[in-house]
């Protein structure tokens, strides 16, 4: 394993990517986390004020080859060759197919797969430099059980999940892993739409009756970027509480 180890982690404002950042930074007290970021800033500079010289934010627009390019230039120059990725940013627009747009099936498309090839080949040069490397994408439950509304979401999450066991074979002999992980519900990041009767229905189905805290998705992610998980590459792991 790179040591000290320089981590990217995509969508670091929202729910999950703060949650990772805060546990990487809290449990190895040697690695750099990159919290890449557009507009949205206000919790990854709490991190970096809490965790000044590790914590680092770094501007990147997921759907821009070059945004990558600069992103990953500043990682070398801030602390070294970039050693894990983690592919969390994304979004979903629902809508019935018959109404959908060109827009919103675009959109999603292009934030939530598009972005992940972005990622995991702009990655692929400085770990193979390394000859080690550890590529985590969030993909969804939805990629394994698609709910109506959600056919651009659905289809761009599972192929990402496509793009995960696709790409492990390639890189499987040069020291990077690449997995996928697929979380259900999350706390603090369910849709605004949603009332409390349905909060109340949706834990109702899951047979945990409760939905993830982002600190248990957290410590999966940082599972999969560890020397321990060496032989585990190619997965798509459901963490859902056994909703499915």
């Amino acid at each position: 394993m790179t040591s000290p180890r320089r981590i990217l982690i995509t969508g670091a404002n929202g729910t999950l990517g703060h949650a990772t950042a805060q546990y990487f930074l809290e449990r190895d007290p040697e690695c750099h986390v990159f919290l890449g970021v557009r507009e949205r800033r206000d919790r990854a500079e709490t991190l970096t004020s809490q965790f000044a010289g590790r914590a680092h934010l770094c501007p990147l627009e997921i759907t821009d080859a070059e945004s990558w390019n600069s992103a990953i230039a500043q990682i070398e120059s801030t602390s070294g060759l970039l050693s894990v990725l983690i592919n969390n940013a994304g979004y979903h627009d629902d809508s019935l197919l018959a109404t959908m747009t060109q827009v919103q099936w675009s959109g999603v498309l292009d934030a939530n797969l598009n972005a992940v090839f972005l990622g995991c080949q702009t990655a692929l040069n400085p770990m193979m430099k390394q000859r080690w490397g550890r590529i985590i994408n969030i993909a969804s439950l939805s990629a394994l059980h698609s709910p109506a509304g959600q056919t651009n979401y659905a289809a761009a999450k599972a192929g990402v999940i496509g793009l995960t066991q696709s790409l492990a074979k390639e890189t499987a002999r040069l020291g990077i892993t690449v997995n996928a992980i697929c979380p259900g519900h999350i706390e603090g990041a369910l849709p605004a739409t949603w009332t409390e009767e349905q909060i109340k229905a949706v834990k109702r189905e899951t047979p945990m009756r409760r939905f993830a805290r982002p600190a248990e998705i957290a410590a999966v992610v940082f599972f999969l970027a560890s020397s321990e998980a060496s032989y585990m590459t190619g997965a798509a792991l459901k963490l859902d509480g056994a909703l499915v």
